[in-house]
Parts: structure tokens; sequence; C-alpha cells
């Protein structure tokens, strides 16, 4: 096929960009990648109400859009979450918005997902790791300094040699960052958080940093509930840990 300046345009290409631009251009398909711009991943069935759609016409585009490899699936426990497929993929929306953006536009309506109880949602306990703004902020602030490396595609991750001196500052002991490769459980290992919908720290390392911050009496039970309150002490530690601006993403109200 002639294209501009006697260049050749493949036909599979072009039936491949068209074939992309109308599933993104549908208006309900486009509601469901926009809420997924922030990087959380969220449910067929949270997705269906922010489209405005039925279940079953959302699990159609859905998996349209997952087999154009626009979304992915993941699965936690019984649960089925629905992402970007890459970065590739919000740069191109990143993109389409810019140019689709009027001078004044109107601020687009927030999922709220996960828990109602603002406590939960802060911080609390996923079994024997950290979850929350809490759990999500501290696998950020691992991988900001390349502690922790978390491979989304393989829902795995490892720790690299960055680990041991993170994990010093924070009070643990260098052998914490250490892999032995014994038992079955994996030493470091990303967890879908039900609430921020994005990744917090599970495995073993996961649970030593949950544990060492209780024993530390930064962090608090409440009785009845996975909820877990910041001591004063717990507060000024994590902050200087973490830095000033993730612990702002923790002490995020709503």
């Amino acid at each position: 096929m002639p294209g501009p300046a006697g260049l050749t345009l493949e036909p599979m290409n072009t039936n491949r960009i068209a074939h992309v631009a109308a599933l993104v251009g549908e208006p309900a398909r486009t509601a469901m990648l926009l809420a997924l711009m922030d990087g959380r991943a969220l449910t067929a069935r949270e997705l269906a109400d922010v489209a405005r759609v039925t279940p079953a016409t959302a699990s159609r585009h859905l998996g349209l859009m997952v087999e154009a490899s626009l979304l992915r699936v993941e699965r936690q426990g019984r649960h089925r979450y629905h992402r970007l497929a890459s970065t590739e993929v919000a740069r191109v929306l990143e993109g389409v918005m810019q140019l689709a953006a009027p001078a004044s536009t109107p601020a687009q309506r927030r999922m709220v997902v996960g828990p109602r109880d603002v406590a939960l949602r802060t911080a609390r306990t996923c079994y024997d790791h950290l979850a929350g703004r809490l759990g999500v902020a501290i696998a950020g602030h691992l991988q900001d300094v390349g502690a922790v490396v978390f491979d989304g595609e393989a829902a795995a991750g490892h720790v690299t040699d960055a680990a041991a001196p993170a994990l010093q500052r924070l009070g643990l002991p260098p052998e914490a960052a250490r892999d032995d490769g014994r038992g079955r459980r994996l030493h470091c290992r990303p967890c879908l958080d039900w609430s921020e919908r994005r990744m917090h720290l599970a495995g073993r390392l996961g649970a030593l940093i949950c544990h060492h911050c209780l024993e530390s009496g930064w962090l608090l039970r409440g009785q009845g509930t996975r909820a877990l309150t910041f001591s004063p002490r717990g507060e000024m530690v994590l902050r200087d840990w973490m830095g000033t601006a993730r612990w702002q993403e923790v002490c995020a109200g709503g």
C-alpha cells in the first residue's frame, strides 16, 4: 500500500492500528481505560460501574481489550483484576488525553475501591505483612532506592545488593535482605493491595518488616480489627526512612 513520500505501509499494520484505535475510541472502553490510568487494578464489576454498563457488556469489552493486549488480568485468590497491560499502553493513552483535552476539563470521578474504613485503608495487616497505603508506600520506597524489583508480568520479585543498607536504615539486620533459598515460601514477592490496587510487599521479607514494625512499637494493633495505628515514634521513624513524599501518600485521606 503506497504511503506518504513513497513509503509502503503494510496492510496488517494499518489494520492493527485501526483495530486498537477502534477499541480505545468506544466510550465505555475509554472510561474503563482511563479508570486504570492511576496504576491500580479493578474488577470487572468496578469497571462496569465506571463505564455505566451492565456486567455482561463490561465483560465483553474487557475480553476484547485483553485479547488486544491493552489490558492484562491478575488473579488474587477468588478475584480477577484488570490493569493496563504495560507502560506503553499508558503512554499512548496519555498522548490521546493530551490531544483530546479542552482548555478546561472537568475532574474525572475517582473510583473508590476496597474498605470504606479509613483506618483499614491507611495501614493494616494482610496475613503477616503490611497492606494499605503504608504497605504500598514501603514497597514503593524499596523500589525507589533499587532495593527491590518487581516483575509485574511474572508476579515475582527479588532483592538487590541495595536491599541490605536500605533495611539496615530501618533497623533490620543485613541477613534480612538475604534469600537463603530455604523453605517453600518466596523471600520477596508483590501482592496486589485490596484497597490501593497497587503492589505491596509480601513473602518472608514483607513478614520481617511487618514483625519488626510491630515489635518496635511503631505500629499498634487494634482489638478485633486488622487496622494498625502509628505510635508517635513510629510516625517519625517511618517518615524519616521513606521520605516526606512517600509518607504523604500514607497520610492522604479517603
